[in-house]
């Protein structure tokens, strides 16, 4: 497995800006009107992308064996928790339950730090918290 990291880390990588692209670009759509959010593949797309998200983030703890709840994984723990939540207020984000403008806009500005955060944790990896 070793000989595919590079191809895997980089499919995990464009997966990610992917997935942030669609993000931003569906909340647009969302707060501009857009009837591009009908079109079938805006709702197929992002799971299909979202899904080799996930399945290239576990090739690479398989490969680089940085075990979520260890201490040399403390700070993937904190990246999960942080996918986590970004999940829940994606959903708050984008989802389908109306809710205010200012709840929406204040979900989605989380959101953006919290990649920020994410992000932060997978290229540096040292955890912000220090928890294990």
């Amino acid at each position: 497995m070793i000989a595919y990291y590079a191809a895997i880390k980089y499919l995990h990588i464009f997966t990610v800006i992917v997935t942030i692209s669609l993000f931003v670009l569906r909340f647009y759509w969302l707060r501009t009107g857009s009837a591009m959010l009908s079109r079938r593949w805006v709702r197929i797309v992002p799971h299909l992308n979202d899904t080799l998200l996930f399945i290239s983030g576990i090739c690479l703890v398989l490969i680089t064996h940085f075990w979520p709840f260890s201490p040399q994984g403390a700070w993937l723990t904190e990246k999960l928790f942080g996918v986590i939540i970004y999940i829940a207020l994606g959903g708050i984000v984008l989802g389908k339950r109306p809710r205010a403008g200012k709840t929406r806009w204040l979900a989605f500005i989380i959101a953006l730090a919290l990649l920020y955060v994410i992000i932060k944790l997978a290229l540096t990896k040292i955890p912000l918290l220090g928890i294990v």
